[in-house]
């Protein structure tokens, strides 16, 4: 019965983008690859989408054992009250942390776009409060990875297969998504 139910959920993954497909009406020329000159030169957000999904997608594993992810799978995943109690205490712990450093990059990139506004910007602020920013993003980063490897601990060997096989249709339905 579980292989069924996840053989369902991961033909459900990659049928759903399959789907929302509407290949009947043209679209309309807009900003990206479609419009010739995207963000990066003429080969539009391709470049850009494929450098995402090449960062991202050793990363899908990782959050798939982010504790909020676990608590939201709890039935499926069978967590005993122990492991809901741990879980927890993890998320909440990491909820606070990041929200912190979070804030320290919203701030320093209101800098950023406040300082961009001068006729002549400041290369040197601009510069200064980006990499603050960036410090404060890879914090917040940094607590969320360090949540998820205590978060998968909590876990049995049945449990982290399982999760295992989740990460796994995560990363090949968005591998599907980059060929279309």
């Amino acid at each position: 019965m579980k292989r069924i139910q996840l053989i369902g959920i991961g033909l459900s993954l990659i049928a759903l983008p399959l789907a929302a497909q509407d290949t009947t009406r043209p679209r309309p020329p807009g900003p990206g690859p479609r419009a010739g000159m995207g963000m990066h030169g003429p080969h539009g957000g391709g470049a850009m989408m494929g450098m995402m999904h090449d960062m991202m997608g050793p990363m899908m594993r990782v959050m798939a054992y982010e504790p909020g992810h676990l608590l939201a799978w709890k039935d499926s995943l069978r967590l005993t009250n122990d492991q809901v109690t741990r879980l927890t205490a993890i998320h909440d712990a990491a909820k606070a942390a990041h929200d912190a450093a979070a804030g320290g990059a919203k701030t320093h990139m209101n800098a950023v776009s406040q300082a961009f506004q001068a006729a002549a910007p400041d290369t040197n602020a601009l510069r200064a409060h980006f990499n603050e920013a960036h410090a404060a993003m890879g914090k917040a980063h940094g607590v969320m990875l360090s949540a998820a490897a205590q978060a998968k601990a909590v876990l049995t060997d049945a449990q982290r297969q399982q999760v295992n096989v989740w990460a796994d249709a995560m990363q090949q339905r968005m591998l599907q998504q980059r060929m279309m």
